[in-house]
């Protein structure tokens, strides 16, 4: 049961540090606690965990205006920030993890701002249909993390300068680009700065909760630890993967997701295997190329070696063998 709440604000704008911060909070967050972590990103592209880099940003673009790609831990898709954004994370142990909790906290700060926003979908907020906040979700042993963006005042013009989005995405949201699905706060509440917002989080935090908040001061925070998680963060390996290419290469899109699965073959078993996904089953994803490298050809054979691991979804697990039996 939870009886501590904390706050606290990143005082950086690079991506790197504000993920590295991210996951030492969620690796210190203690059974009973609940922290809210405030943050934002200066022109930054983020890709979810098992994203391909090069397939969802124009790297050379965003780097020429002296911009950051990073990846985060969690699944999920590609999303841009700039300073016009709100980023937060929920960090909780797993007995406290509440995912429908945690987005009424940010429903109820929207509307003390004075709008009335709605869950849509799996993982996105909307004000009047239009997307102003998406969400993704990470958990590991007995940490858990819940974040996601809310848009104030985002620069819409990089979000197609920089995203490279998937067709098949676009054609599943029957829209025609990005940027015509998203929406910014101001556009309903013009005056609206995100100070003000940051205390409608606080006080919604407070409220849902029904418990008072302690801010959290960096001072005290374990400097040596979030630098060597900053380094880890920057580290091209993390931010590109490996992206060799390999003789088979399938895509298609799925209710829970986008799936790119490429593999080779040798003597009827997969030799090799790579896989792009903007799903939200982080975890379970990054360990299916491990799962399926050796594995026989064969539905049977694929089936209980994917639903081996403790991680896995029915849906994932069909949406993969799809790809490798058809």
């Amino acid at each position: 049961m939870l009886h501590s709440l904390y706050v606290i604000y990143s005082r950086h704008h690079d991506p790197r540090h504000n993920l590295a911060l991210e996951e030492y909070l969620m690796q210190t967050v203690k059974p009973g606690q609940c922290i809210l972590y405030l943050w934002q990103n200066q022109r930054t592209v983020v890709i979810g965990r098992n994203q391909h880099a090069e397939n969802e940003c124009r790297i050379q673009a965003l780097e020429a205006d002296g911009g950051y790609l990073v990846r985060r831990l969690s699944g999920g898709g590609a999303v841009y920030h700039d300073l016009g954004n709100v980023n937060f994370t929920f960090l909780v142990t797993k007995e406290d993890y509440d995912v429908g909790r945690q987005t009424e906290v940010i429903l109820r700060a929207v509307q003390k701002v004075g709008l009335r926003a709605e869950k849509n979908g799996r993982n996105d907020l909307t004000v009047e249909g239009q997307k102003f906040s998406g969400h993704a979700y990470y958990k590991t042993g007995q940490q858990c993390y819940h974040h996601g963006t809310i848009m104030v005042d985002v620069d819409m013009a990089p979000l197609e300068k920089y995203l490279n989005v998937s067709p098949l995405k676009l054609q599943a949201k029957g829209v025609k680009s990005v940027r015509s699905r998203v929406t910014n706060l101001r556009k309903y509440l013009p005056d609206l700065a995100i100070p003000e917002l940051n205390q409608a989080l606080v006080e919604a935090f407070q409220e849902v909760y029904g418990l008072p908040a302690s801010e959290l001061q960096y001072e005290d925070l374990d400097q040596t630890a979030i630098a060597e998680g900053q380094a880890r963060f920057s580290a091209p390996a993390w931010i590109y993967g490996d992206c060799r290419p390999l003789a088979v290469s399938r895509e298609a899109r799925f209710d829970w997701g986008i799936l790119r699965l490429d593999h080779s073959r040798e003597d009827g078993r997969i030799a090799e295997a790579a896989l792009w996904s903007d799903g939200l089953e982080g975890d379970f994803l990054s360990r299916v190329p491990g799962l399926l490298r050796g594995c026989p050809l064969e539905e049977k054979a694929l089936r209980e070696k994917l639903l081996s691991d403790p991680d896995s979804t029915q849906e994932a697990v069909e949406g993969i063998l799809s790809l490798l039996l058809t």
